[in-house]
């Protein structure tokens, strides 16, 4: 029996799709995530030490994102998948079996350095495939998917970590993580790969390949707004999302209700991530209105201080979940593909620094400010964004 190639097609889709989202959530299925804070201050480190790590680990995944993009394109994209999650699982290991200063220092670097392998490599790997398939324009649906099955893993780790560390404590919920980075990795081996490069760039060593990625977004003005419009998005309501807890409790709930508030505003993000497919059809200018009512959104919920302003600020962050998705689909459809990785991490690296600088703002305005005073004001850029996007549609429109 013959199968036609529309049979070959939907198989090859769905075996690359279910392996995304059993990768995506046990990538993020970490039950050390709410307790390694914890584990720290357990093991003696001061406050100082403790923003140290934070830093090192920011500084890691800086240093590495557009490197290891460049890497991505110049080998196997599916190898520095599976080495990502194993070299995280290291760090984890490291961390319980001889908990230090210098073995968390240590445990850090190596998952800033597995973040970064993944990091433009998946997308890359994703668009691609489905763009043989014949199914590129399925890419949007496909990742907001897969970041739905990341937010279930973390809220699944959360869950969990609770009743495991209470029954085996710091070893117990290393173990389980380690176990997850594990089967992430054995996870990841499964992904199809038949990427065929040409032969002018099959020599390309990672620094050619950057070089001629940035050349790209030099010399081609739609590449370079693309690229652009992912940090623009991004960055601000991904640094504004550390501060919800925050922003939670100043509206006067009890301490045992915040984590159900947060959940409610993580169930905005997920119905953001789901409905990517549909919202693909979103022009420039549709973009632009989405971005100005999740501006607002997020401004007048923030400020009210209710519980109905923090339905409005999930509405705002499912908003501009979906804006991120669709960003990222608009870079992947104009980068091309010996280059997709690279471009990728690029946009990835702009998001980190922009969030970075996000966190900087808001230490300056929240130590006059109050919570939701904060957030509404840091709604501003995404007005400026919109309102970029729309002159640009409106430019092409004459040209």
């Amino acid at each position: 029996m013959t199968l036609s190639p529309a049979r070959v097609a939907a198989t090859g889709v769905r075996r690359l799709t279910r392996t995304l989202y059993g990768y995506a959530f046990l990538d993020d299925f970490v039950l050390l995530y709410p307790v390694y804070a914890l584990l720290f201050a357990d093991t003696g480190m001061s406050l100082w030490q403790i923003s140290s790590l934070f830093a090192l680990w920011s500084i890691t995944g800086v240093v590495l994102e557009v490197p290891s993009g460049a890497w991505a394109d110049a080998v196997s994209r599916r190898r520095l998948l599976w080495i990502g999650p194993l070299l995280t699982a290291a760090g984890f290991a490291l961390w319980v079996a001889v908990p230090s200063y210098g073995a968390f220092a240590v445990g850090f670097i190596l998952w800033g350095a597995g973040g970064a392998l993944g990091s433009g490599a998946l997308e890359a790997l994703v668009y691609d495939e489905l763009d043989r398939l014949g199914a590129a324009d399925r890419y949007a649906r496909t990742m907001g998917r897969a970041r739905a099955a990341r937010l279930l893993g973390t809220v699944a780790s959360i869950g969990l970590a609770g009743p495991v560390f209470a029954q085996g404590g710091y070893a117990a919920v290393g173990a389980a993580s380690f176990l997850a980075c594990v089967l992430t990795a054995v996870t990841a081996t499964r992904f199809p790969e038949h990427r065929l490069r040409a032969d002018d760039t099959a020599g390309d060593t990672w620094a050619t390949t950057l070089r001629t990625g940035l050349a790209e977004v030099r010399g081609d003005r739609s590449v370079r707004g693309a690229l652009l419009l992912v940090p623009a998005v991004a960055a601000v309501w991904g640094a504004l999302d550390e501060y919800t807890p925050l922003l939670v409790r100043d509206i006067g709930v009890a301490e045992a209700t915040v984590p159900y508030l947060i959940m409610l505003i993580w169930a905005g993000v997920t119905l953001g991530s789901l409905l990517a497919g549909p919202a693909e059809r979103l022009g420039t200018g549709g973009l632009a209105v989405l971005l100005a009512g999740a501006a607002l959104a997020l401004a007048v919920g923030a400020a009210s201080r209710s519980l109905a302003g923090i339905a409005l600020v999930s509405l705002a962050f499912a908003a501009f979940q979906l804006a991120e998705v669709l960003a990222d689909v608009r870079l992947q459809h104009r980068i091309d593909e010996s280059r997709r990785a690279t471009l990728t991490s690029v946009a990835n690296l702009g998001t980190e620094l922009a969030t970075v600088a996000t966190f900087g703002v808001y230490a300056l305005l929240g130590t006059d400010l109050p919570h939701g005073t904060v957030f509404a004001v840091l709604a501003v850029p995404y007005l400026v964004t919109a309102l970029a996007s729309a002159r640009a549609r409106a430019a092409t429109a004459r040209r």
